[in-house]
């Protein structure tokens, strides 16, 4: 049997969500020009959110919110501010993913700001540093940092970013997190760059950055070695069989924290 008090708790949820789709359709109609403004990819008028990260137009096709990791909140979220209208797809290219589904940023016909950047700006999604495009990328961060500061949806308590020493970071193994620490060795190992934040070369967190990448890194002015004794933040999927690696394949998804 439900209890009063979970009846009472659902029906509070859904005002909740119902106010925030509400709160973000009218952002839609006021906000600025996104940075995001690719190649248009496509149209279409949404008649299903298949789960948080994608959604199926009318046309059949499955679209996947690129850029973006979202909360499962953001299923609610988007049914109610999407479900029936028109969009436009843009994207650096419609090159479907291994499920077929096409990555995109997805913006309300006629409108300038993606559904990405209204639910990053929300709390209801993390940047997932996808995105190679330097404005694009420095777009989508913004507007995570703006429900950070104002400790909206997931930033509403201090979990969202990890410690690098926490324990908790091998409990996520298997999932998308944000991780924060100090670098205290960058080591290389045969084609690796480890950036090592624990005392423990193997059980520690670290960073992995395959040797290709290191160019890619050097260009946007991330030179591994420096990162030593700096605090960074690191954000992509969690994995290890001994200490938890974070895999390093694009720009975005360090940060130097306190740098100009």
């Amino acid at each position: 049997m439900v209890s009063l008090v979970s009846l009472r708790n659902n029906r509070t949820r859904r005002v909740l969500i119902a106010g925030l789709a509400a709160a973000l359709v009218l952002k839609i109609q006021s906000a600025s020009a996104d940075a995001c403004l690719f190649e248009l990819q496509g149209e279409g008028r949404v008649a299903e959110i298949v789960d948080a990260r994608s959604l199926r137009l009318d046309d059949d096709r499955e679209i996947r919110l690129l850029g973006i990791e979202p909360l499962p909140t953001a299923k609610q979220v988007l049914t109610a501010m999407l479900i029936g209208r028109a969009v436009t797809l843009r994207g650096p290219d419609d090159m479907p993913d291994r499920y077929g589904r096409t990555p995109a940023l997805v913006f309300p016909a006629g409108r300038e700001t993606s559904v990405q950047s209204l639910l990053l700006a929300q709390g209801e999604a993390l940047v997932s540093a996808e995105i190679a495009d330097k404005d694009c990328a420095a777009a989508l961060l913004t507007a995570e940092a703006e429900a950070h500061q104002a400790r909206k949806g997931a930033w509403a308590t201090s979990l969202v970013i990890k410690n690098a020493e926490s324990d908790d970071i091998r409990e996520g193994i298997g999932h998308f997190m944000v991780v924060e620490g100090k670098v205290r060795s960058v080591r290389q190992v045969g084609a690796t760059t480890y950036l090592n934040f624990g005392r423990s070369w193997t059980r520690g967190f670290a960073a992995t950055i395959p040797k290709r990448i290191t160019p890619t890194l050097e260009r946007a002015g991330v030179v591994l070695k420096s990162l030593e004794n700096k605090n960074i933040r690191v954000r992509g999927w969690v994995e290890g069989a001994t200490g938890p690696r974070i895999e390093v394949l694009r720009v975005g998804q360090i940060e130097v924290l306190g740098a100009n």
